[in-house]
């Protein structure tokens, strides 16, 4: 029986959104600038597969060799600025509890998995169908589908430079936040693969929580209580 653990926030604020994303589904939600989503890898080994445009203007969306070119990084790992087509910061990771995060392995699509399990698979939907669901609510098409974060992945880079999928690095309740950078469009498909065994072949649900930070006090000089 797989074990759930359902967490909460990764850092201190107020919860302004709090969203249980079923095995296999799809996800979107518009995060404003400053508010931080913490995404809680509920069962362990779940690829939460992501994309970030820019709210006001769609055009502009994650890119992959821009994050890694100005991080130096091929990982995504805490402080990770998520860069924009135009260079521009889209999110930051401030907390990270797992060691690396992907961004090269791509998302799964019908296609990829009948190369790579069989043809028996074709009638399996995938992440590249759960974007497209969840995309179409926000106007987005085939077109705006380009290289995803894949959260609590683990793709490893070996010495000859190929790469593998293998057991993952995470576990029930592990977490990831990040901190919108400006109004973001997320959309994340909770992805629907039943053909791997990194996820036991076993998908399990994923919690996005939205926090705003907390108002600091005010500190009010004696002066100005005095002239109040």
């Amino acid at each position: 029986m797989t074990v759930l653990d359902w967490s909460h926030p990764l850092v201190p604020g107020t919860v302004v959104r709090d969203d249980r994303v079923a095995a296999r589904a799809s996800w979107s939600a518009v995060v404003p600038a400053g508010q931080v989503l913490t995404i809680v890898d509920v069962g362990g080994n779940q690829s939460a597969d992501c994309l970030l445009f820019d709210a006001a203007d769609p055009a502009e969306r994650y890119s992959v060799p821009d994050t890694l070119t100005w991080s130096g990084n091929a990982y995504v790992r805490t402080g990770t600025v998520l860069r924009s087509n135009h260079g521009n910061p889209l999110m930051t990771v401030v907390g990270n509890e797992v060691d690396r995060q992907d961004t090269i392995g791509g998302a799964c699509s019908k296609e990829s998995n009948t190369l790579r399990y069989g043809h028996h698979t074709a009638a399996d939907h995938a992440c590249r169908e759960n974007f497209l669901f969840e995309g179409a609510k926000w106007g987005l098409g085939v077109r705006d589908l380009v290289s995803n974060l894949n959260w609590f992945m683990n793709v490893p880079v070996e010495a000859d430079g190929a790469l593998g999928i293998v057991d993952g690095l995470s576990a029930p309740g592990k977490r990831v936040a990040v901190r919108a950078e400006r109004d973001v469009l997320v959309v994340v498909s909770n992805c629907p693969q039943m053909n791997n065994p990194c996820n036991a072949f076993d998908p399990t649900p994923l919690r996005m929580i939205v926090t705003a930070a907390d108002a600091a006090p005010q500190n009010v000089s004696p002066t100005a209580q005095e002239d109040a």
